[in-house]
């Protein structure tokens, strides 16, 4: 849905009279969509579809009396300069008076800063140079007093002069205060008679209003505020607004202070011509702001509230894309405006749907004042109708359709995006009055569906319909409007010489694919007739293609067709806009069938989309593998570290030393034996170049000894290992055999450990300890290959665990 696709402005390709038409047909059609019952169709003739939104004339009338401070007046200007950028119709006008009274020689209650003016690209900068003239006081002229009458006659006087064409016309009047006229000399001599007099010329300007369709939006702000005159003024004027909705009626707005003034007078200005405001973030820069603009907006302006001129905001589509400020991008058209001043406004033809980011930046000494960025928009929408059957005779039941789209091709299939929505279709003719038809989304009746933005009805041909046929479809809701899309036909005499149905077989398809569907012909004519089948209503961006595209059909046959409809590779995603044809030539192009494309375009899958399952086992095995390989090879390194490993010094079957090899990456452990002649030699860790140092190593599945003069032995399964000086080593123990320790948790040597061990020992290798071995404590008497000493024992059946 976020594909570019737009449409040239109509202004370009018709002439002056032609756009009068158009706008004229618009404002007809807004006030025309029924809240209850049908409504009087205003307009005969449909027209074709606007290429924007409806224009509006407006005037902001501000108040610049005595009683609006300096800070006060500066966010009135702003907030007069906000919504003349912000308009999104470029050929509607804008206009900007100051107000205050006439109390003495040489002041004036009104003064018009900006004439009316054209909204256009240089329209809109000269508003923002223009609104900033209000906070200049020293040549204003302008009394203390508030002189609402003066100032609502110089706007209304405006808005008469050459105004555009069917556009609706509005007063934006802001105020601090209540009527103030009793210094006035122009209002009586009395002063005590003057209050009454202005009250009484207000009243006769609210008249005035009312009779020359002008709506009048109050917003007051600040203590003091006469409630009941702002009513007043509301109420007085013209009542109707854009649509006929109850949002879009003028009525008074309070807030608290000048500093929330801005905000309020967007949102009564968008109310006011059918448009919505979305709230966007604030901050001071530099920094980034953000705005979402909806799917269904096709007109917009992105308004930043920055108060200092030399801030500068750099704009950002959903995408991530750095916009530019002039000119055409992704199918959007852009026009900036109030760069140098304190507002700036980026208006967007068919905008991208999502979140906008604002970039501010801004020099040393201008960061402390706080910006704010908002979005106003207006969806333009086609309203696509079709007629069941399509050449239906007088007097028989007909099903209406109506689907929704932008110009983009954007089906709309949301139903938040459109609350508040009402749908209506007329059918028209020779020989009848116009019929109007309340279109529904509830699920009942025709409408299949609740809720999926597809609306349907049943009507009846009047009886007296005689020749062409004509349907269209109109719509109106806050923020949307909608063309008159006509679906032309002729009422029918009789059975119809082609009748023909269209299905879809798919309801999904990929950029570049395609979705295949089959026609149902019957002729029931003498002569054979040729059907054109085409598209209509539907987006250029999607290049659809339908083949074939001429199908005959032959006398009296009812013929199947097959048939493929092609979209191109830029089809935006989401439900395809447009309806697929089916016209008799042989019948002077008369349509006899259709049918709503129902289809979805989701993107094409990615290489990812297509082989990830590969990608994921793939990755898989190759964790299995790699974890395999890890564990091989850290066991393999536990296997080949000597850490756990007890050195035990004999002689003469007397324990005389022990010493733990420590450490995980141990795979060669250096020791030396201290005063090996002494009654008492001992063991000692050394390191692997100093003199006298055994070394012990891993070979293989077994463990070697080299002496400090080069020779190497063998270390045997529970055998001692003779060195110098009648001393003998044993190696027991192992990492993690957890053996260490025997019995009830005591060390060999001790009767249990004894005991244990032996019967360990006797079990593994087929000998028993000695006769004397576990009684006498020890164990400690030397026998063969060890065995009679319980350490020895313990020792090799320990040894034989771990290696």
């Amino acid at each position: 849905m976020s594909a570019a696709h737009r449409t040239r402005p109509a202004a370009v390709r018709t002439r002056c009279g032609a756009r009068r038409a158009v706008v004229a047909a618009l404002t007809a059609l807004c006030a025309a969509v029924p809240l209850g019952p049908p409504p009087a169709w205003a307009a005969p003739t449909p027209t074709a579809p606007a290429a924007g939104p409806a224009p509006v004339d407006f005037s902001v009338v501000v108040d610049a009396s005595a009683s609006i401070n300096k800070e006060a007046l500066a966010r009135e200007a702003e907030a007069a300069a906000l919504i003349g950028q912000g308009e999104i119709s470029e050929r509607s006008r804008a206009g900007v008076i100051g107000f205050g009274s006439a109390e003495k020689e040489g002041q004036q209650p009104v003064r018009e800063v900006c004439p009316p003016t054209v909204v256009d690209a240089a329209g809109r900068q000269r508003i923002s140079d223009c609104a900033r003239r209000l906070t200049d006081r020293a040549d204003s002229g302008l009394g203390p007093g508030t002189d609402f009458p003066a100032a609502l006659t110089q706007a209304l006087t405006r808005l008469r002069e050459s105004g555009t064409e069917g556009a609706a016309k509005v007063i934006f009047l802001l105020t601090d205060g209540k009527l103030n006229v009793e210094d006035s000399p122009a209002y009586g001599a009395d002063p005590a008679a003057r209050r009454q007099e202005g009250e009484k010329r207000l009243r006769e300007v609210l008249d005035q209003a009312r009779r020359e369709h002008v709506q009048i939006w109050p917003l007051g702000f600040g203590k003091g505020i006469d409630e009941k005159a702002l009513r007043q003024m509301a109420d007085g004027g013209y009542r109707n607004g854009c649509a006929d909705l109850p949002g879009a009626r003028p009525r008074p707005q309070v807030v608290d202070g000048a500093a929330d003034v801005d905000r309020a007078l967007q949102d009564a200005f968008a109310a006011a011509r059918c448009a919505r405001v979305e709230q966007g973030t604030s901050g001071k820069p530099p920094g980034e702001l953000e705005v979402t603009i909806p799917p269904i907006a096709t007109d917009g302006s992105i308004t930043v509230t920055k108060r200092d001129p030399r801030v500068t905001a750099t704009y950002y589509d959903p995408k991530g894309r750095k916009v530019p400020l002039q000119g055409e991008f992704d199918g959007s058209r852009f026009e900036v405006s109030g760069q140098d001043g304190p507002v700036e406004a980026l208006r967007v033809k068919d905008p991208l749907p999502g979140k906008w980011r604002v970039k501010l930046s801004a020099p040393e000494g201008h960061r402390d004042q706080p910006a704010t960025v908002r979005a106003i928009w207006q969806g333009v929408l086609r309203s696509s109708v079709t007629l069941e059957p399509s050449a239906p005779r007088s007097g028989e039941n007909v099903v209406v359709r109506m689907r929704l789209q932008t110009r983009r091709g954007v089906v709309i299939t949301d139903p938040g995006q459109l609350a508040g929505l009402r749908a209506a279709a007329q059918l028209s003719g020779d020989g009848f009055e116009p019929v109007d038809v309340p279109l529904r989304d509830d699920g009942r009746g025709p409408d299949g569906k609740a809720g999926d933005v597809l609306f349907g009805a049943t009507v009846t041909v009047p009886r007296t319909a005689t020749g062409a046929l004509r349907l269209t479809g109109a719509i109106a809701a806050p923020g949307v409007t909608g063309d008159r899309r006509p679906y032309d036909t002729r009422v029918s005499s009789g059975a119809a010489p082609v009748a023909a149905g269209v299905t879809l077989e798919g309801h999904d398809v990929h950029p570049g694919g395609t979705v295949g569907g089959k026609l149902v012909a019957r002729n029931n004519d003498s002569r054979p007739h040729t059907l054109r089948l085409g598209l209509a209503d539907q987006s250029t961006a999607a290049a659809l293609r339908i083949s074939p595209a001429t199908v005959t059909v032959a006398p009296g046959a009812q013929q199947p067709v097959p048939f493929t409809v092609t979209f191109g590779p830029g089809a935006p995603p989401g439900d395809a806009g447009g309806r697929i044809t089916v016209t008799d030539r042989t019948d002077g192009g008369r349509e006899v069938g259709s049918a709503f494309l129902t289809v979805t375009v989701t993107p094409a899958p990615t290489w990812w989309d297509r082989w990830w399952w590969a990608v994921v086992g793939g990755a898989g095995l190759l964790l299995a593998a790699a974890a395999v390989i890890v564990i091989r090879a850290v066991t393999a390194r536990r296997q080949e570290s000597l850490q756990g490993l007890v050195l035990e010094l004999r002689r003469g079957g007397t324990t005389l030393g022990e010493l733990k090899v420590r450490g995980a990456r141990t795979r060669t452990f250096c020791f030396a034996v201290d005063n090996p002649s002494s009654p008492r030699p001992g063991l000692r860790r050394r390191d692997p170049g100093a003199a006298q140092a055994y070394r012990l190593q891993r070979r293989g599945d077994g463990l070697r000894l080299r002496a400090p003069r080069g020779g190497e032995q063998p270390v045997p399964r529970g055998a001692p290992v003779s060195l110098d000086h009648d001393l003998e080593l044993f190696v027991r123990g192992g990492r993690g055999t957890g053996r260490e320790r025997t019995g009830q948790g005591r060390r060999p040597g001790t009767a249990a450990g004894a005991r244990n061990t032996a019967g360990r020992f006797t079990g593994r290798f087929g000998r028993g300890a000695a006769p004397g071995a576990s009684a006498n404590g020890g164990g400690r008497q030397s026998g063969p290959a060890g065995a009679g000493g319980s350490g020895g024992a313990s020792g090799s059946a320990d040894y034989d665990g771990a290696f």
